[in-house]
């Protein structure tokens, strides 16, 4: 036996052992081998390592299509400090009209609507009936303020299930407002 697939064996006896929250605490810690092209007998490790570096590179991507943006239209807000400890599933920037000129992919698993389909809409598409009026009366005011501010709405996919979300919505500037953009998280 080679000592390669020795090392494994022995890696899945010993993470088997060990309880759901002793798992949690190391398993950052693991990182596959990169001489093993496939580790079937550590998968479990190797799946979610891969899965926490996918995301990742998902989450910079987006954060670089958003400092494309900054840099096109001359923003002056700091956009590493925006994205600072913050978590996202989806962001959408839209003009000073509140029209959508782009979304991330986390918009369209967490909605079900394409990028196309969004493109050139209002967010409040996604609002229904269980969105409650004063929230939406709420964010209108807020957005006329022209200041960050956060607020939780219940918003409807496109198969009509309803979902509650985070929406924290940020003016962005060169020398005036001229453009929104609204970094989402799923509530519960």
């Amino acid at each position: 036996m080679s000592r390669n697939l020795s090392e494994m064996m022995c890696l899945d006896i010993y993470l088997s052992s060990l309880s759901n929250k002793e798992y949690d605490n190391i398993k950052r810690h693991i990182k596959p081998n990169k001489n093993v092209i496939m580790p079937l007998l550590s998968w479990d490790v190797y799946s979610d390592y891969n899965y926490m570096v996918l995301e990742r590179i998902k989450i910079n991507r987006d954060i670089e299509t958003v400092k494309a943006f900054a840099k096109k239209s001359c923003w002056k807000n700091e956009i590493d400090l925006l994205f600072k400890n913050q978590d996202f599933e989806a962001l959408i920037i839209t003009d000073s009209d509140q029209k959508i000129l782009w979304v991330n992919d986390g918009f369209t698993e967490m909605t079900g609507y394409t990028k196309a389909f969004a493109r050139n809409k209002k967010p409040n598409f996604l609002q229904g009936t269980n969105t409650l009026p004063d929230t939406r009366n709420q964010i209108r005011n807020q957005l006329k303020e022209l200041k960050p501010f956060t607020a939780i709405i219940t918003n409807y996919r496109k198969d009509k299930s309803s979902y509650e979300c985070e929406v924290r919505i940020i003016p962005m500037y060169n020398e005036s407002v001229t453009h929104f953009l609204a970094i989402e998280k799923l509530v519960g």
